[in-house]
This record gives structure tokens, C-alpha cells and sequence, in this order.
């Protein structure tokens, strides 16, 4: 591993990690031959030799559409130990691992080999090498993924290999990706003289410069030096070092060469298969010899009792230097043998096919509808891309396309769902094949530029549709099209359209798909009609859809209370089975949660919406529950963690485009500068969301931020301004009486009043708020108390300041808490300390297992619970104890409910001056 030094302690220091019980995980990543499986086959020699045990797989480009193949292989030393796993994750493995009739839900097998690997490295720390990312099977890299996130807390150690250019679609998102660069000048020259001692001088020169510090090519070069460079010239590094790798076949027996072809075309298959293969190419018998030649020639290499080529680029330049027709009787050949299998005998014949075969497409695309009846939607996809490659009719061919998209989609896998849609035709497409194309692709990649163009295509499409019959696409993709509405802030035209479209449908006027979009679109103009129908609908509780529909539109109104009551169902409904990336959306419930004074619960549902998202690749989702988490750490007084939540928002791709998450973000930066007194810079921070060119505004959402509008404008003394801004305000409350609009009303109304008119406006908006708004109704105390201060009125003061104080240590918001103190001690009645606050003590995470724990879940029902290892959960609880000052379970309930009472109760031990 010559020149490899950082990397390796880079490796060797988490191996150190993970054998300390803090494992995680690595990506590898870098051109072909750049020393990727060189890498992982050298730290996996070094692990075992420190009693790791070393868990191996890597991804082959035939087994992409074979679920959980992969898997298989990562798992096959630990199958016996699957019996020992409690039933239902061993159901799960074994749904997974054995040709069964369906196919089990992703997230259920990725937490049953969480549990047997974390149930292995109890015994003997792991590590998992997985090489050639790439190519792994869809299940098998959601499922490794899943395990990669959930290894912090455990002596496990991943580390994968991939051969991309950007890491965004395979990193396990644990730990920096480790980019794997050419060698430099002096290592370069190092690796070549060893590997290739004595070489002319010309040629080592030329090797050098040829090789471009690729490592591969340093050692395979000078191999083919003898039959001259020349050649190899014009060519890619990689084209070079597949010719280099094809060269060293010239040699070989014809025997040996067929049985090559044969493993390159199925490197997994098993011995007796490719020598029977290999034996009806022939037309003679091919032995064990023809292996032992490819043995000793050092292109394959025996790994226990598999086979494997030295280099995965062998592989291909054996594929690639064979004829066309070897390739292709070789595919039929294999297809022959392997009529047990109807996948892999389809995978062959499909690419022993000359041009299209459309018996063979209908064969593949039968074989599609029956993977997908069987819920194994991952074998499903692939079929069906070949089947188009095989169909002569565009139209067909472009329909096949958009529905392995559209499966990919549901799958999470965008990277495959957006290389299916390139290959569309879209000249083709009728209004149904149009729609369905362009829901998938705004669930494949949500751009966010031209935001008014793309919603008014959304809607033409949905009316195409909808007119072709189609009317659940269209439902489909309306709805989408609304929701980019809100995301984006659409203008008031498109947001008209979409409107009127859902009207010419004349749909069920309290269907939740038609409430949505209307609160979506134009809640000015629909909003008193969707708040009504909202009161008269009693939604199925396990209907997720539904829950979700209603409790995202009641969001996006500011119908704060209902929206959490629906969100927190469809959680429920979600988390018990196992969608994990409808989950996070509606863990987007915690952001009306923060107006509801609910910090802590907003907390804890935020920090695990932001990992699911990640984890889901729910970008947009990611965007709200990231901005809920910086506001939630901003309330809190968690400065530094608000300040790094909003620099990562800001980070993102998405962010510039999304206003919904923009104006959330400015309202953080202005609340922590009103926190530090820097009044002048919160209001103008502050108010540059109500303004339209800016683009931090959001139609809609900005009346969140009008009461920290107000306390800016009354610290900065820009009440005239702050007033005109908030201008028509009572207007638009008027058409839209949601609980943000009358709070927003109430709130501005009295903390902006004139003095003259000020004590009988803090009664009325008192009464107006909804009393559920804990930390609004506390906020407005604090005013109220700050008002009669300023009228000398200092006793009468000290009751809403007192009221101000203790909702405050209610909710947790300890930044208004400690002026609300302040404030009641300049008003003559001092306040002891405060108590400390759950986040100092409980991570989001912790604070969720204790809870449960104290409500008497066992370790691994918690497990489930949240997704990850019940020695994670053990290991948390172990941490928390001292913390809670406690030293076993059963006293976690007492713990937390005095930690509880500490913090929601102040000390009151000061009297009046």
C-alpha cells in the first residue's frame, strides 16, 4: 500500500473506534483502479488480524435486479444464527434471504440484520467491507444503508467501496467520505519500480506518464510493455487498463478463455454451472484445469470456495474483448442452465437478444407485474428496462420506461428513477403517459428553478389527464403541483390555476385531497371554507393518507392545533409500519408543535425527522424539519446549535428555491439577534420577510414571524414601521380566521397599541388568543408587564410578569424566561436561579428512549420503536442514568417527572423588595 498512509490511519483510527464499541461508517470512492478494493482488502487483513471478524460483499451489475443478493452474500457466515433472533425479525431475514412468494418491507429487514450484527459484535467487533457500491442490488443497498446510520453506538465498522464521481448517492452519510486520489509523482515512481523492477528507462518513463498515478495501471502497464504503448495512447486510463487486463488472455487456452467469458457474463455462479457452460460452448468437456490455468495466470483468485477475477475492470475487459457472437451464445447458454431461476434465465436471454423481440419483452414485462403483485418491486424495475429495450413501438417502449421510474420512485431510488426517465421519449407521450412522467420526475428531482412555469405544466398535465380518464394520476400530480405552491410560494396565477383546475373536476367538497390543495393554493380565498369543513370531518385514524393530507393542509394555514393532532396520527400510522419516508413528512408535525409551546416534543420529533429525511432522501422534507430543529434550539437559548442548523439550511441546493424554508430560517437569525440585543439588526432581519422582492418572504408563512416582528419593533423604536408593514394584516385575518392569523392579529395589535389604548387592548388580545398558544400567551404576558413598567406601574407589573415567567419554564423557552426575570426584578420581585434544561442533561434521541423506557418498553420494543439496535437502546440508557442521577430503570418515571417539575417551576424563593 505504497502511498496510502493517511488513508490507512484514517481506517486504522476507526477500526480503534469501532473495537471500543464507537463504530460507523465509510465510503471509499474513486476512478477504477485508483486502489478502492486494494484499500478494503488491506484493512480488512488488519482487522482480523485484531479480532475483528470481517464480513464481505460487493456488488455485481447481474444481480442489480436480484432483491437482497448482495445481502445474501454479506450475511451467509452469520445464517445460523439467525434461528437465535426473536420471530419477527427472523421472519423478516428469512422472507429476505429465501425465495419466498413476497418480498418483506425494507425498513423490517434492515433492522433484523441490525439486530443480528449488533447481536454478533456483542461476541467479536465487525467489519463489513462492501466493494463495488455501485452495482449492489436496490434492497441491498437500502438495507446496508440503514445498518451504516445505526453503528455509532456499536463495535461495527462499515466501510464501502464505489467507483462514482460523487458520493451524494451512495454515501452511508456517517462520517466524511473518503475520496481516493491518484497517487503522486513520488509514490507513483515508488509503486512502478517495485512492482516492475528493472524496466528501461524509456518505457518506465512512458508507464509513468501513461498510468496518470493510477495505481492499477502502475503494476498492469509494464505487463503489457512488451507488445508496445503505443496503442494505448488515445485512450481513457480505464479503455487502457482493460486492454492490458484483455492482452493477458492471448495466452490462454481456448478452454480457459470460454470459461473466463463464461464468468465474466455470471461471476456468481457457481463452479459445476460455469463449467457446464463453458462445455456446451466448447462442445467438449471443460474441467477444473481450465480454472487452475486462470488461476495461475493470476486473473482469478480463489477466496475461500468462490471464485473471484483479480480486478472487477478483468471482468469487463474480458466481456468486452470477447466477439459479439461469444457474448451472445454465451448469455444463451446461461440461460439454458439456469431455467430454474426465471430471473436470471430472463437477464440472459434479454441480452442474448439482436434487436427487439417482443415475446421476450411481454415475457419480462409479465414477469414485472408479477414481482410487483409479489411486493418485490426492486426485481421489478429492471425487467421492465429491458423490456423497452426489446419493444419496437416508441410509445410502448416510453410507457414501460416511465413505470420502472415510477417503481424506482417508490423505492426511494432517485438516482435510477431519474436515468430511466433521460431515456424517455418525450415526443411520444399522451396525456396520461405525460402526467405520470411528470409526477415521477418532481418525486425524482424536485428542481427548484422557473417555480411558476413548472406548477403551471404541473396543472396543464393534471388536466390532460383528468380529461383522459386518468383521474387518480391527475389527483396525483394536482396535488403535487399545490404543494409547490406552498414549497416554492407560487405566484397568485398559478396558484388561481391550480385552484380552478381542482374546480372543474366538481370533486367531493370535503374529500381531504380537495381540502389540501385549496389550502395549498389560495387560503386566502378558500381558507374560512376549508376551516369549516375541517370541523365537520372525523378521519379514519389508521387512514395514513388521509391524516396526512389533512394535518400538512391545516399546516400550511396556520391551523396549528389540528394540524398537530392529524400530523401526530399519521406518525403513529406510518412509524407502526415501518414507511420511513412518509414518516419524516409527517414528522413535519413538529413545527406547528413550536407554536403550541410543545419545545421539547418538537425537539425530539425534529432531530429524528432530520435523520430519517437524510436517510429517505426526502430533501424538501428535510429543509422544514432542519428549520423546525434551529428554531426549536433558538427558543430553547441553544444558540451555537441554532446558528449551525441555519449555516447547514442555507448550505443546501434546494434552500434558494424554497421560500416556505427561507422565511423559517431568517425568522431564527432574527430571533437570536433580538435574544442578544441587537435590536436594529432583528427588525430588519425580520422584516425582510414581508417583503415581496425579498427572498426570504413567504406569502403565508410570514405571519408566523409578525409577533417577533413586534418585539423587534418595539426594542428597536420602529413601531410606525413595523405598523405599515403589518398593514393588512386584520384584512387578510378576516378571510383567513386560523389560529396563526388571529394570533398574529391579537398579538401585533396590542404589543404595537398606542399607550392611550394599550391596557384595553392587552385584555381583548388575551382573550382572543387560542389557549393552547402557551408560549404566544406567555410572550404577550411579558409586553403586557414591559408596558406597565414603562407607565411607572411596577406592582401591577409583577403579575403578568410573574404569569410570563412561569409559561416560559413551562415550555422551556429560556431566553423570554431569563427576561421575564429580569424584568420582574426590576419591577421588585427577584427570581432564584433557573433549573437546568432537559437539553442539557438529554440529547432529542435520549430524551425519547427514556420516556419510553419509563413507560415500561422493553429495550427492543424500544428498538423498533425507533429503528435502531436494542444495544443501542441499552447503551443509551446506560449514559442516562447518571445523568438523571439514578442507577437503574424502574426509577426513570420519578426521575423524569421531577426533572420535569424543576424545569416547568421556578424559583420563586426571591420576595418583593
Amino acid at each position: 500500500m505504497i502511498g496510502r498512509d493517511e488513508e490507512l490511519r484514517l481506517l486504522r483510527e476507526l477500526l480503534t473506534g469501532a473495537a471500543a464499541g464507537n463504530g460507523g461508517a465509510l465510503l471509499v470512492h474513486g476512478t477504477a483502479g485508483v486502489g478502492k478494493s486494494a484499500l478494503l482488502r488491506t484493512i480488512g487483513a488488519e482487522a482480523a488480524e485484531a479480532g475483528f471478524r470481517v464480513l464481505r460483499t460487493s456488488g455485481v451489475e447481474t444481480e442489480q435486479w436480484l432483491p437482497f443478493a448482495a445481502l445474501h452474500l454479506l450475511l451467509q457466515p452469520t445464517i445460523r444464527t439467525i434461528k437465535n433472533l426473536p420471530a419477527p425479525h427472523r421472519q423478516a431475514l428469512d422472507s429476505a434471504l429465501v425465495a419466498t412468494d413476497t418480498e418483506p418491507q425494507i425498513y423490517r429487514v434492515g433492522l433484523a440484520v441490525l439486530e443480528l450484527l449488533a447481536d454478533a459484535a456483542d461476541r467479536q467487533p465487525l467489519l463489513l467491507l462492501v466493494d463495488d457500491l455501485q452495482w449492489i442490488d436496490s434492497s441491498s443497498g437500502d438495507v446496508l444503508r440503514f445498518v451504516a446510520r445505526r453503528t455509532h453506538d456499536l463495535p461495527i465498522l462499515v466501510v464501502t467501496g464505489a467507483r462514482i464521481h460523487s458520493p451524494d448517492a451512495y454515501s452511508p452519510g456517517m462520517l466524511p467520505d473518503l475520496r481516493l486520489e491518484p497517487l503522486g509523482p513520488t509514490a507513483a515512481a515508488e509503486l512502478l519500480d517495485t512492482s516492475a523492477p528493472g524496466l528501461p528507462a524509456p518505457v518506465r518513463e512512458r508507464v509513468l506518464e501513461r498510468a496518470e498515478g493510477n495505481p492499477l495501471a502502475l503494476v498492469e502497464l509494464p505487463k503489457a510493455a512488451q507488445n508496445g504503448l503505443a496503442h494505448f495512447d488515445d485512450l481513457p486510463l480505464t479503455q487502457r487498463l482493460e486492454q492490458a487486463f484483455a492482452a493477458r488472455t492471448d495466452s490462454a487456452s481456448r478452454a480457459c478463455r470460454t470459461f473466463l467469458l463464461a464468468m465474466a457474463t455470471e461471476p456468481t455462479a457457481p463452479l459445476s454451472q460455469l463449467l457446464t457452460v463453458s462445455s456446451r460452448l466448447m462442445g467438449s468437456p471443460v474441467t477444473v484445469h481450465a480454472l487452475q490455468e486462470a488461476i495461475d495466470a493470476g486473473l482469478v483468485v480463489m477466496v475461500g470456495r468462490k471464485i473471484e477475477f483479480q480486478h472487477p475492470l478483468m471482468r469487463s475487459a474480458i466481456y468486452m474483448r470477447a466477439a459479439v457472437a461469444d457474448r451472445l451464445a454465451t448469455h444463451s447458454a446461461l440461460a439454458a442452465v439456469m431455467d430454474d431461476v426465471s430471473g436470471r434465465q430472463l437477464v440472459h436471454l434479454a441480452a442474448a437478444s439482436l434487436g427487439p423481440d417482443e415475446e421476450l419483452a411481454a415475457r419480462l414485462e409479465c414477469f414485472a407485474n408479477d414481482s410487483q403483485a409479489r411486493g418485490k418491486v426492486a426485481a421489478a424495475i429492471p425487467a421492465l428496462r429491458q423490456a423497452a429495450d426489446l419493444v419496437r413501438d416508441a410509445h410502448r417502449r416510453t410507457g414501460l420506461l416511465i413505470r420502472a421510474a415510477e417503481l424506482a420512485g417508490e423505492i426511494n431510488d432517485r438516482v435510477n428513477a431519474q436515468t430511466l426517465l433521460d431515456r424517455a421519449d418525450l415526443s411520444v407521450l399522451g396525456p396520461v403517459e405525460r402526467a405520470r412522467l411528470m409526477s415521477v420526475s418532481d418525486k425524482a428531482a424536485f428542481e427548484p428553478d422557473d417555480p411558476q412555469r413548472r406548477i403551471q405544466d404541473m396543472v396543464t398535465a393534471a388536466a390532460g389527464a383528468f380529461d383522459a380518464g386518468a383521474g387518480d394520476i391527475a389527483e396525483n400530480l394536482l396535488w403535487r403541483a399545490a404543494a409547490r405552491c406552498f414549497f416554492q410560494d407560487g405566484d397568485a396565477q398559478v396558484r388561481a390555476g391550480a385552484a380552478d383546475e381542482l374546480d372543474r373536476w366538481n370533486p367531493d367538497p370535503n374529500a381531504s385531497h380537495l381540502l389540501t390543495v385549496r389550502a395549498y393554493t389560495e387560503p386566502y380565498r378558500h381558507g374560512a371554507d376549508v376551516l369549516a369543513r375541517l370541523d365537520g370531518l372525523t378521519p379514519d385514524p389508521q387512514d395514513g393518507r388521509t391524516l396526512h393530507f389533512l394535518g400538512s393542509g391545516s399546516m400550511v394555514i396556520g391551523d396549528v392545533g389540528r394540524a398537530a393532532h392529524y400530523l401526530a396520527q399519521a406518525t403513529a400510522v406510518w412509524r407502526s409500519q415501518g414507511r420511513l419516508g412518509l414518516l419524516a413528512r409527517s414528522l413535519a408535525g413538529s413545527w406547528p408543535r413550536v407554536y403550541l409551546g410543545q419545545l421539547d416534543q418538537a425537539r425530539e420529533e425534529s432531530a429524528e425527522g432530520v435523520t430519517l429525511a437524510e436517510e429517505t432522501g426526502e430533501r424538501i422534507v428535510w429543509l422544514g424539519v432542519k428549520a423546525t430543529a434551529a428554531l426549536v434550539a433558538a427558543l430553547r437559548g441553544e444558540r451555537e446549535d441554532a446558528v449551525r442548523a441555519v449555516r447547514e439550511l442555507r448550505a443546501s441546493s434546494l434552500f434558494p428555491g424554497m421560500p416556505f424554508a427561507t422565511v423559517m430560517a431568517q425568522q431564527v437569525d432574527g430571533l437570536l439577534a433580538l435574544f442578544d440585543g441587537r435590536a436594529t439588526e432583528a427588525y430588519e432581519l425580520l422584516a425582510r420577510a414581508f417583503d415581496p422582492a425579498d427572498p426570504h418572504h413567504h406569502s403565508v408563512s410570514r405571519w408566523l414571524l409578525a409577533p417577533d416582528l413586534a418585539d423587534a419593533a418595539v426594542a428597536a423604536g420602529t413601531v410606525e414601521q413595523a405598523r405599515d408593514l403589518l398593514a393588512d394584516l386584520p384584512e387578510l385575518a378576516g378571510r383567513l380566521p386560523s389560529e396563526m392569523m388571529v394570533v398574529a392579529h391579537a398579538y401585533t395589535r396590542a404589543v404595537l397599541a398606542p399607550d392611550d389604548s394599550a391596557e384595553r387592548t392587552y385584555t381583548w388580545a388575551l382573550t382572543a388568543l387560542p389557549t393552547t398558544w402557551e408560549l404566544s400567551r406567555a410572550r404577550l404576558h411579558l409586553h403586557h408587564g414591559r408596558w406597565l413598567r414603562r407607565q411607572r406601574r411596577n406592582v401591577d407589573a409583577r403579575t403578568p410578569l410573574r404569569t410570563a415567567r412561569d409559561g416560559f419554564f413551562r415550555v422551556g423557552a429560556r431566553p423570554w424566561a431569563d427576561m421575564a426575570r429580569e424584568q420582574l426584578r426590576a419591577a421588585g420581585e427577584s427570581s432564584g436561579q433557573r433549573h437546568a434544561n432537559t437539553g442539557e442533561l438529554l440529547s432529542a434521541q435520549e430524551m425519547q428512549i427514556a420516556v419510553l423506557a419509563s413507560q415500561g418498553l422493553s429495550n427492543r420494543e424500544i428498538g423498533q420503536r425507533l429503528f435502531i439496535s436494542h444495544r443501542t437502546v441499552g447503551s443509551h440508557l446506560y449514559r442516562i442514568y447518571p445523568r438523571l442521577g439514578i442507577t437503574s430503570r424502574g426509577k426513570l418515571a420519578t426521575a423524569l417527572a421531577a426533572l420535569h417539575e424543576e424545569q416547568s417551576t421556578p424559583d420563586t424563593s426571591g420576595t418583593p423588595d
